[in-house]
């Protein structure tokens, strides 16, 4: 028949506070286990299963002896025992998976679900204990029921045990949690069904003799639980007493410790002490890691071992004594020495520490490594001399040019006037052959100086290599033999192409000169991306811009160059060759074509392992070339308009360049009129004079070239302008395609700018002189 059972509810009642109390002592204990390590780690998460898992235990019987189902009940002691087992057991994995550091949700969920069906089994194993005079049956609902709130429980108590909470916070999670295990416990029993059999009375005596009765039981659980639950709270209590003292003690310590690594562990700044006798007493990691020193290296010794002999003398006799006078020195500069030999620049500044009699007890100091600064001033000061030198040379090389151009122009008259005598024609000859070494060398400074008239174009390099190489080899002389080295496919580069010429010319004989007993010259090229730095906006100066470059290399199997040589080898005017055997520009001549074409010139040199120039230059966009009439009009073509000879305005402030650039227009057949500026040539055309073609200097006082020819432009637009200059930029206003004259010219260079200038030519055709 079926029992229907009843609750006695001051048992129900002591069994949820043993659930409650159970889950608030857990989860005391549990939030301990995160700051332990070491075996108080397993101590403390024993504890806590102990107490979770036996409270959970303890409540399932006492709510088993608050049921009443009207005949004797007595437990087996094995599976009672097993019952307790799995309670802890199945707490303690719990709560040691879900209390590693690296746990997240899913663990937790997981040990949550682990430790719910561990409860649930624990149930009903306990059920399973159960001796009586009858039969149980279990409706799977309320079992589903059972399991859903254990492992729910479960998971709330797994993730409040590891976090901070305060009292209160803790009280109520421990008051969900324990009615939580409870009502999984009694939501079970709903399910359950005794049927009894037989007779009673009798069987209930037979189960009761091989088992545990509920008195007994009763008081076991009871007292078992309740000193559990006293002797941990004291611990706890004692913990808690002893953890305040050394957490006090450990956060003192730890402040003292902070304070001296903040000093001399993590500060930014090599630091050091230093005891009365001036021998090192402390010292950071910093100092350390920056002269590379171990810390036994050092400790005992004076800070002058470390220094080089001029600095350790000032320290001794000058920054010493000052520091013992007057407690302090500032910004004192010293040259230290690394472990590896390398010297450091540093300042040094330090504070003397003194007792009340006046003693030094300690010397507290900190160094500035200020090498990189020193050489970037030291950078910014050679790039700055460069820069002056090339403002200057620039200038000079101008006016050069315009004397040249008097000397050139007055020659070539001369020569045509000259009467038939050999020993005078030798010596003219020798005269403009000079002149034209100088208009060479004044190409160089200009190249140098960054303002030469270049004519970019794309260039086919390894064409252009090869079509030079009789001249080069001519150059060079038999005892050297020079290699190639072209991949195919190479791209076209963006650069003057007589430049590059005169340049790989000047870098095969510096190289022919590094190989007085002959060698090997490696003329090769290849393609490069440059990319911006990484976390970089904006290029540096004298960093190549990011983009695709064209690397043409001239390299020598020579004597090579050591660095202080190599630091100053495209300087103006360096030369390590004899007297009269070199000028000092040929390098910097290169330097100055590869900066103005975009580009840069890099050297790489060893002692003995000979030298590389590398020559970047921009690549050629496809598709773009720059278009260049070459003028092929016959060698008696003389400049003649519509009405005879053509009439020429020549404007420039030099008198000397305007009589002879007035002289060879004469000779050449033309009607000359000279003015010595352009306010004086705009009042000439003002009064009604006509002209065919204007020739005037660009760099003149009050008005410039440019600026002149802007107002004939605006007032006259049919009336050609030459614009004569040794420069090669002009400024951001000058008009496109203007037709320049480079200074010094010839009288041919001459001749054919006039003829080109009165022709009428396409708009996008620059007119240039053809290649002779």
């Amino acid at each position: 028949m079926n029992l229907v059972g009843s609750h006695d509810i001051a048992l129900v009642a002591l069994s949820i506070l043993i659930a409650v109390a159970a889950s608030f002592t857990a989860l005391d204990l549990a939030g301990r286990i995160a700051g332990a390590r070491g075996s108080i780690r397993l101590a403390w998460l024993a504890a806590a299963a102990v107490v979770l898992g036996g409270g959970i235990w303890s409540m399932h019987f006492i709510a088993m002896l608050a049921l009443n189902i009207g005949m004797d009940v007595s437990y087996a002691p094995g599976l009672t025992l097993l019952s307790l087992l799995l309670a802890i057991g199945s707490t303690g994995v719990a709560l040691f998976a879900a209390g590693r550091a690296a746990v997240g949700l899913d663990g937790i969920l997981l040990s949550g679900i682990f430790m719910g069906l561990g409860i649930v089994g624990m149930h009903y194993t306990g059920m399973a204990a159960m001796r009586m005079p009858g039969e149980m049956t279990h409706d799977m609902i309320y079992v589903g029921a059972a399991i859903v709130l254990a492992v729910a429980a479960s998971t709330v108590a797994l993730w409040l045990a590891f976090r901070r909470h305060s009292l209160p916070q803790r009280l109520g999670a421990a008051l969900a949690l324990g009615f939580g295990i409870a009502g999984m416990h009694y939501v079970a029993m709903m399910g359950v069904t005794f049927t009894g059999h037989g007779d009673v009375h009798d069987a209930a005596l037979a189960a009761s003799a091989d088992g545990i009765g509920n008195g007994a039981l009763v008081a076991v659980v009871t007292a078992a639980t309740f000193a559990i639950f006293v002797a941990l709270l004291l611990a706890a209590a004692y913990d808690r007493r002893f953890a305040v003292l050394s957490e006090r003690e450990a956060r003192l310590w730890r402040e003292s410790e902070e304070r001296y690594r903040n000093l001399y562990r993590r500060t930014p700044l090599p630091l050091h002490s230093l005891g009365p006798d001036g021998r090192i007493a402390q010292v950071s990691d910093r100092w350390l890691s920056l002269l590379g020193y171990a810390r036994e290296e050092v400790i005992g010794r004076p800070l002058t071992d470390f220094m080089t002999e001029e600095s350790a003398r000032r320290r001794i006799h000058e920054h010493w004594p000052r520091l013992l006078e007057t407690g302090e020195l500032r910004e004192a500069e010293y040259t230290l020495l690394a472990k590896d030999g390398h010297a450091l620049d540093c300042v040094l500044s330090a504070v003397a520490e003194k007792d009340s009699g006046g003693h030094l007890t300690m010397t507290l100091c900190g160094l500035v490594d200020v090498t990189e600064r020193r050489a970037a001033e030291e950078a910014l000061r050679q790039a700055q001399k460069l820069e002056a030198v090339g403002q200057l040379t620039g200038g000079i090389a101008h006016d050069f040019n315009n004397l040249l151009a008097v000397v050139m122009g007055n020659l070539e008259l001369a020569s045509k006037r000259a009467p038939d005598d050999p020993r005078l024609t030798l010596l003219l000859g020798n005269a403009q052959q000079a002149a034209q070494r100088g208009a060479a060398l004044t190409q160089r400074m200009l190249a140098f100086a960054r303002r030469q008239d270049l004519r970019p174009a794309p260039v086919d390099v390894p064409e252009l290599v090869l079509g030079m190489a009789d001249m080069m080899r001519r150059s060079i002389g038999p005892g050297v033999r020079i290699e190639t080295r072209f991949p195919l496919g190479l791209p076209y580069a963006r650069v003057d192409a007589n430049q590059l010429e005169l340049a790989l010319l000047n870098l095969a004989v510096n190289a022919r000169d590094a190989m007085p007993d002959g060698g090997v010259i490696t003329i090769a090229a290849w393609e490069e991306i440059v990319a911006l730095p990484e976390g970089e906006g904006l290029a540096e100066p004298g960093r190549l811009k990011p983009g695709h470059y064209f690397c043409l290399s001239v390299s020598d199997s020579g004597s090579g160059m050591d660095a202080d040589t190599l630091a100053r080898a495209a300087e103006p005017f360096f030369t390590t060759k004899g007297v009269g055997k070199g000028t000092g520009l040929g390098l910097a001549m290169v330097h100055g074509l590869a900066a103005q074409s975009d580009g840069k010139l890099v050297l790489k040199s060893e002692p003995g392992k000979g030298t590389t120039a590398i020559i970047y230059l921009p690549v050629a966009k496809a598709g773009r070339s720059v278009a260049v009439a070459v003028l092929a009009e016959d060698e008696d073509d003389v400049p003649g308009g519509e009405h005879g000879a053509q009439r020429v305005l020549v404007v420039d402030d030099d008198p000397l360049v305007l009589s002879a650039t007035g002289a060879m227009l004469e000779d050449l057949g033309c009607a000359v009129t000279e003015a010595s500026s352009a306010r004086e040539a705009l009042n000439l055309l003002e009064a009604g004079a006509t002209f065919d073609v204007v020739l005037t200097d660009q760099a003149m006082p009050g008005m410039t070239g440019v600026q002149m020819a802007a107002v004939i432009d605006e007032r006259w637009p049919d009336l050609p302008l030459i614009l004569g200059t040794g420069y090669a930029e002009l400024p951001a206003d000058a008009r496109a395609g203007m037709p320049r004259l480079g200074k010094p010219f010839s009288r041919e260079t001459l001749r054919r700018a006039i003829v080109a200038a009165t022709r009428v030519a396409p708009d996008n055709v620059v007119p240039m002189p053809r290649r002779g």
